[in-house]
């Protein structure tokens, strides 16, 4: 009887979520405080499961529309564990995020070409020119390298 109860559980929080990514785009329910409400407890319980493209999303959300450092440090958590697991979108936005630095750590080129490097290993679009651009400007941490840029300007096409 456990087993069955745990798999419905596991259903009813898949659908929930996916129900949630379609109606996110309903501007007047995410107006709606008891909306909201709903949609960020679908993406928070799916994320905790473990699932990569939840992370991800939650941690965007989180990070831009969170209230608090809170919000915003449980963010920056599950986008490094997204990218971690391979997640491009995650992984271009922590290299954005390392680039910028905040109140409490520097900026740092060199994370920033970590994460944009693990982007564009799992496909990101944009990862190469911002590649190709870092290490043709250098960067806190970073010294220019023209021949790295040439590189990866080529492999951005």
């Amino acid at each position: 009887m456990h087993i069955v109860r745990s798999r419905l559980w596991l259903f009813r929080v898949r659908i929930g979520y996916w129900l949630a990514r379609r109606l996110f785009h309903w501007p007047w329910l995410v107006r709606q405080p008891w909306g909201w409400r709903w949609l960020q407890g679908q993406f928070s319980r799916m994320a905790n499961l473990g699932h990569v493209d939840a992370m991800g999303f939650y941690g965007h959300i989180l990070l831009l529309r969170g209230s608090g450092l809170a919000a915003r440090d449980e963010g920056l958590r599950l986008l490094r564990l997204a990218a971690e697991q391979g997640d491009a979108k995650a992984a271009y936005q922590m290299g954005v995020i390392s680039l910028a630095g905040s109140l409490r750590s520097a900026p740092d080129a060199v994370a920033a070409l970590h994460w944009w490097e693990a982007a564009l290993a799992a496909g990101h679009p944009v990862a190469a020119f911002k590649l190709a651009q870092l290490y043709r400007q250098g960067g806190p941490g970073l010294a220019p390298d023209l021949e790295r840029a040439a590189y990866y300007a080529a492999v951005q096409g």
